[in-house]
C-alpha cells in the first residue's frame, strides 16, 4: 500500500501525504517514494512547481515512524535503523537543494520529520491550525532532519529553546521566527492550494499572505535563558526565576526529557551553527545510530508512543549526572 498520492496538472506536481490514521508519520516506503518522485520531477521540464499537501485535516506530518525504529533497535537490527535515517536525511537534503519552487501547505501538526519535508523548502505556508515542534528529547532522541542546521539560525536562543524543550509553536509564531514564510487563515488554505494547482504565479497565489503576523512568543525571555549550550546553566537560570510561570513551564518540559538527550541536543545545535546542512545531516546520521543504542531511546519511545504513560525512567535521571564522555561519544 502506498501512503503517497501524486498528480501532475498544469505544470504543477502535487504530492499528497495520505496516511491519516498515523497522522502521516513517515515510514520508509513514504520516504523512498517521495524521494523518487521528487527526483523524477526535478528533471522534468514540464513540471515547474512542486506542491506538498496532506489528506488529513489534523496533520501535515507528525514526524517519522519512530515506533518502527524502536522495533528495529529491540530486534538488534542496527543496519535497518541507519537505513531509515539515511533515507530520511537524503530526502531532507533533496528538498533543501530542490531546483524548482517547493511549496508545503501546513494546516495541522508538523513535527520532527514533518519539518524535514517542509522547512527546507522554498515556500512554507502555515495556518492557525499549524502545530509545529521538535519534541525528540522527550523520547530519548534529538532534533534531527537537518534541524541542527536551521535551529541555530533562528533568532537568539530560539533554536536551543525549541530543541531542548520541544515547545510547540502555532502558525503565526512560526512565521515570526522564520520557520514559515506565509500565514493563511485555515478557511482559505484550499483557495491557495487551488491557485498553486492552477499554475498561478506563486507571487499572485501568495500575494496577500506575507504580511506581518501577531505572535506572543516571549523572545526576550527565550534569549535570556536559552542563549547557551550549558544545560545545567539553563536549568539553573530557570530555577532562579522564582514565581515566573513561563520559566516553571519550561522546567516542566525539560524535566520530561531525557537528560542525556538534552546534552546531545545542545552539542549538536552548537556544532550546527558553523556547519553546512550536509555536514549537519552527516553528523545527525552518526549520532542517530549511536543514541538509539542508549537505553533512554527505547524507554522514551515506550513511554510516549507505545504505552503512552508519559512516565519514562531515564538513566541518568538528572542533567547534572550525565557523563560528558557519553555525550561526546554520541556526537563525535
Amino acid at each position: 500500500m502506498s501512503y503517497i498520492r501524486t498528480q501532475v496538472r498544469g505544470g504543477v506536481g502535487e504530492i499528497v501525504l495520505d496516511r491519516p490514521r498515523a497522522l502521516n508519520a513517515l515510514d520508509l516506503s513514504m520516504i523512498t517514494e517521495m524521494h523518487s518522485v521528487l527526483e523524477e520531477w526535478g528533471d522534468d521540464d514540464a513540471i515547474e512547481t512542486v506542491l506538498v499537501t496532506s489528506s488529513s485535516d489534523r496533520a501535515f506530518c507528525a514526524g517519522g515512524d519512530i515506533r518502527v525504529v524502536r522495533d528495529h533497535v529491540l530486534a538488534g537490527e542496527s543496519d535497518e535503523v541507519v537505513r531509515y535515517f539515511a533515507a530520511e536525511y537524503r530526502l531532507n537534503q533533496l528538498v533543501a537543494e530542490y531546483p524548482k519552487p517547493y511549496v508545503a501547505l501546513v494546516d495541522g501538526a508538523a513535527m520532527g520529520g514533518g519539518l524535514g519535508i517542509s522547512v527546507h523548502g522554498e515556500v512554507r505556508v502555515v495556518t492557525e491550525k499549524a502545530l509545529i515542534a521538535m519534541p525528540e528529547t522527550a523520547i530519548g532522541f534529538f532534533p534531527d532532519v537537518g534541524s541542527t542546521y536551521f535551529l541555530p539560525r533562528l533568532p537568539q536562543g530560539v533554536g536551543m529553546w525549541l530543541g531542548l524543550t520541544g515547545a510547540r509553536l502555532r502558525g503565526a509564531d512560526a512565521v515570526a521566527i522564520g520557520l514559515a514564510t506565509h500565514f493563511v487563515p485555515s478557511e482559505r488554505i484550499d483557495d491557495v492550494a487551488n491557485a498553486v494547482r492552477r499554475g498561478d504565479p506563486l507571487r499572485d497565489a501568495l500575494a496577500d499572505h506575507r504580511g506581518p503576523v501577531t505572535s506572543d512568543l516571549p523572545l526576550r525571555k527565550i534569549a535570556e535563558y536559552f542563549d547557551d549550550d550549558n544545560v545545567v546553566g539553563i536549568v539553573g537560570g530557570l530555577r532562579g526565576a522564582v514565581g515566573d510561570a513561563w520559566a516553571e513551564e519550561m522546567l516542566d518540559l525539560l524535566a520530561s526529557a531525557s537528560p542525556t538527550s538534552l546534552w546531545v541536543t545542545a552539542g549538536l545545535i552548537t556544532a550546527g551553527a558553523t556547519s553546512s546542512l550536509a555536514e549537519c545531516l552527516d553528523r545527525e546520521l552518526a549520532a542517530a545510530g549511536r543514541i538509539t543504542r542508549h537505553p533512554d531511546f527505547v524507554e522514551g519511545v515506550r513511554a510516549v508512543l507505545v504505552d503512552k504513560d508519559r512516565n519514562p525512567a531515564f538513566s541518568p535521571a538528572t542533567v547534572e549526572e550525565v557523563d560528558a564522555a557519553t555525550v561526546a561519544a554520541i556526537i563525535a
